[in-house]
């Protein structure tokens, strides 16, 4: 079973424009053959898809993202399974346009989590099939506090990224619980600031907490940069997918127009593979990376993985990155112990 994941998708702004004039198909670029080549396709959603609504408090919020919504083709060209609607973005044009995406994600067989009418639909999982295999998709995010869905108000899943924090425990049990239940559990984290390679802490005592209740891989974003996957107890962390379909300025340090796209091999219940695809950002378009650019790329998400005992090798003729590492530090250290004797 191939499972790819990537980044932010946003499609509004002078995407939206483009798309008014441009085929569905054109923000993936070149990239729909490593999308055909899996077996679920996974996003993050960093817009609404609805015709209607005003923008959300714009003497506060200066970004408001809104697609229309005949470009949700946009994700079915991708044959995009499911999508986290966890972000600070979703309700940027109010309520009625969140109600809108719901709609339309339904009408289209996309399935979605992180969002919902009411806290319940915010806070569930996405349950679908992948082959003869049940999988479950979870979302939250712990931007937006205001944006939290109740009873009986719209919105998001907001969760502090907090292992210490009475919620995010309750979370966990969740996941374990629903773990019993499906063969595979992916948890969708929008989380952090915007910028900045270096994973905080927080994140990573979180995520290991997911990974020890139950999920099978964590699908970390929100930063605007890549940051390093760390294998830990043989399941995938991504602590930062990046951008991959967008309208930004370019950052001149903090590369915000390179991306990657994640795929995972599963078998038996434990990642056989996970490769890594280097992208590039441009013209409102994903595209594969390419030469030296792709190979610089790679280095970089290296250099962050080594900091997580994530070895990895770049295949050049295939283009990508390969992770070979299988555990924690701490992992690690127990086994060689364990070998002494």
């Amino acid at each position: 079973m191939k499972l790819l994941f990537v980044g932010d998708v946003m499609l509004g702004r002078m995407v939206n424009r483009a798309l008014k004039e441009l085929p569905p198909e054109y923000p993936w670029g070149d990239t729909l053959e490593i999308f055909r080549d899996a077996d679920a396709r996974f996003c993050n959603l960093e817009c609404a898809i609805s015709d209607r609504g005003a923008p959300w408090s714009p003497a506060t919020k200066a970004f408001h993202f809104r697609s229309d919504a005949k470009n949700v083709e946009v994700l079915r060209r991708a044959a995009i399974d499911a999508v986290s609607l966890a972000n600070n973005h979703i309700l940027d044009f109010e309520e009625v346009a969140l109600r809108d995406t719901l709609d339309i994600l339904d009408r289209n067989r996309i399935h979605h989590a992180g969002a919902g009418r009411n806290a319940l639909e915010a806070e569930a999982p996405a349950v679908f099939r992948i082959g003869g295999r049940t999988a479950a998709l979870f979302a939250f995010s712990d931007n937006e506090p205001g944006w939290r869905a109740s009873k009986r108000k719209p919105g998001i899943f907001y969760l502090p990224a907090d292992p210490k924090d009475g919620e995010a425990k309750r979370f966990c049990r969740l996941v374990e619980k629903t773990k019993g239940k499906a063969d595979l559990v992916v948890v969708s984290a929008h989380w952090g600031p915007n910028w900045g390679y270096e994973v905080p802490e927080e994140h990573v005592a979180f995520a290991h907490a997911l990974v020890d209740s139950g999920a099978d891989v964590v699908f970390g974003h929100s930063a605007h940069v890549f940051r390093a996957v760390e294998i830990y107890r043989h399941r995938p962390i991504f602590y930062s997918a990046g951008d991959f379909v967008d309208d930004y300025a370019v950052d001149a340090i903090e590369r915000n127009d390179e991306s990657f796209l994640f795929m995972v091999d599963v078998n038996g219940g434990r990642y056989a593979k996970v490769t890594l695809h280097p992208a590039t950002i441009g013209e409102f378009q994903a595209n594969l990376a390419e030469g030296a650019r792709a190979r610089s790329i790679a280095v970089k998400m290296q250099a962050l993985c080594r900091a997580k005992n994530t070895s990895s090798s770049w295949r050049e003729r295939a283009r990508f990155l390969e992770l070979t590492g299988t555990g924690t530090r701490k992992e690690t250290g127990e086994k060689q112990k364990e070998s002494n004797g």
